[in-house]
């Protein structure tokens, strides 16, 4: 029998029809491929979003971008990459002077912008790709020519794109024209001058655009430039825009300065009260006694409460405003007061103990009656025993603490100190221009330094020994950072004469000044 042909339904025999298929499958032309990420996986560059999710993934890791977000807005690949590609070609290049590329409308000025500046900042790419998609019916292969003109060095050869125009509203009233000109002014010069007083006003502007290179240096910035008549702006500031830099080196900065030098200046007024709260709250805290910590918080009340008072007033004023209130209750009792209580449990009431000062805690009608029965009956039971602080446990958080400012001019500086009989010298001594040592020791009351502490009735322990636990603690700014110094926690048992009589030696390097030195210490029941 002789085999019959068959034809399809198109008139071609079957093995034709399957040469013809594989021809055409041969000559089909072949996609670029790219590769993407640090592991050379392969990606299709004009399928965004193509079945090679790995690959995807990878492209995403390279160029900082969600996953997710990539697989919802695909033209931010595009603009990822462009960014990318701008801020690295940026850095060696110089000012664009050709025609602008895009029109900011903002503030009621009109500010002419080029695309390679524009997208540093992401708010101004959102706004214009949100343009770019309104003018143009495919903005992706629009950004894809951008991407490959600038890939292959040939931006001066790209088709003009229609100048876009483009609006930013701004309700923040710390931006100003000329902070937010400064800010623009940041995306063609990267060490564009900014001045202190439009500082806030570019951080904010640096905020809005999502400029995070000007953001970021605003904030070193301002956290290298603290002062009291600054600290408050800049710490609003870190709170406003969530910048825990800012908030946190504003806490360091003024746990260190709050007394020697926020203190003794009426910008103490504008400190706010939350920032105020968490310094004292701080172990950190640098005080040279209890009583002169008391003294600033009183300060800062009296301030609070005359807003009209615009230099700093004596003790003896804030002292007399507070007498000359009604004595029905004390002044924390009051509805005015019940705010405040939470500042004034910070302080180590217990760390005040001479007579003059206990007695002017009484006078002034400050304090709960019951807080300063707890003081004194402590003070009595302490002394009672040889010392020991019963009611004291914690180093850290309870502590009797004093404290050296040691500055520029000294050599040694040293101060004396008495406590239930007991009496101390803390000392600082600068050997050469970055080497110190700090240390204490105890004293017999017959050294003629003492005369002025010990009065008539003032106690006196005859003791030989007295177990201390103690820390030193030593702190100084370098190059906007803090440097830390600290013995630990140390138990030791004071004599009399040496080498009992001294404690452990901080040994401290460093080229920051001043130095704020502070001493800890206890007396635990022995």
């Amino acid at each position: 029998m002789v085999p019959t042909t068959t034809q399809d339904t198109k008139g071609e025999l079957p093995c034709q029809g399957t040469l013809a298929r594989k021809k055409k499958r041969q000559h089909k032309p072949r996609l670029e491929r790219r590769i993407a990420g640090a592991t050379n996986r392969w990606r299709l560059p004009r399928q965004p979003v193509s079945g090679d999710l790995l690959a995807l993934s990878q492209l995403c890791k390279a160029l900082s971008i969600d996953f997710d977000e990539a697989l919802k807005n695909p033209h931010r690949l595009y603009v990822s990459q462009i960014q990318k590609i701008f801020s690295e070609n940026l850095k060696n290049k110089a000012v664009q002077n050709g025609e602008a590329d895009v029109i900011l409308e903002c503030l009621g000025f009109k500010w002419e912008l080029h695309q390679p500046q524009l997208f540093q900042s992401k708010t101004l790419t959102k706004l214009y790709l949100g343009a770019l998609a309104r003018a143009t019916t495919s903005p992706i292969k629009e950004l894809e020519k951008l991407l490959q003109a600038h890939l292959t060095g040939k931006i001066k050869e790209r088709p003009p794109i229609k100048k876009m125009i483009i609006s930013l509203k701004i309700n923040d009233p710390l931006v100003t024209k000329v902070a937010f000109a400064t800010a623009l002014k940041n995306l063609y010069m990267s060490e564009a001058e900014i001045n202190m007083d439009d500082m806030l006003g570019v951080l904010a502007s640096a905020h809005i655009l999502q400029f995070s290179t000007l953001f970021q240096r605003c904030v070193a910035m301002m956290m290298s430039g603290l002062t009291p008549s600054t600290i408050k702006n800049v710490y609003l500031a870190g709170c406003k825009y969530k910048e825990e830099q800012l908030t946190t080196a504003c806490e360091k900065w003024l746990e260190m300065n709050l007394v020697p030098l926020v203190g003794t200046q009426i910008h103490l007024r504008k400190i706010p009260q939350e920032l105020l709260h968490k310094v004292l709250k701080s172990p950190r805290l640098f005080t040279f006694s209890e009583f002169h910590l008391l003294k600033i918080l009183l300060l800062w009340v009296y301030l609070q409460l005359n807003h009209k008072i615009q230099t700093i007033p004596t003790y003896e004023t804030v002292l007399a405003f507070f007498i000359s209130c009604p004595r029905k209750s004390s002044f924390l009792d009051r509805d005015t007061g019940q705010s405040l209580i939470p500042l004034f449990l910070c302080l180590r009431l217990h760390g005040i103990t001479k007579g003059k000062d206990l007695e002017e805690l009484r006078h002034m009608n400050f304090f709960p009656e019951s807080w300063l029965v707890r003081v004194i009956a402590n003070h009595y039971h302490a002394l009672e025993s040889g010392g020991d602080m019963a009611h004291v446990k914690d180093l850290t958080a309870q502590a009797v603490r004093f404290g050296l400012f040691f500055s520029q001019e000294y050599t040694t500086f040293s101060k004396m100190i008495a406590i239930y009989g007991f009496f101390f010298e803390i000392k600082g001594t600068k050997h050469d221009t970055t080497s110190y040592s700090f240390y204490m020791q105890r004293m017999r009351h017959t050294d003629v330094e003492f005369s002025s502490l010990v009065s008539d009735h003032g106690p006196v322990s005859l003791r030989a020994e007295r177990l201390v636990k103690y820390e030193i603690r030593a702190q100084a700014l370098v190059d906007g950072k803090w440097q830390e110094f600290r013995t630990g926690q140390i138990m030791q048992k004071f004599g009399l004469v040496k080498p009992s009589c001294k404690s452990h030696v901080l040994k401290v390097q460093t080229v920051g000044i001043p130095i704020y030195a502070s001493f800890s210490f206890i007396f635990p029941i022995s």
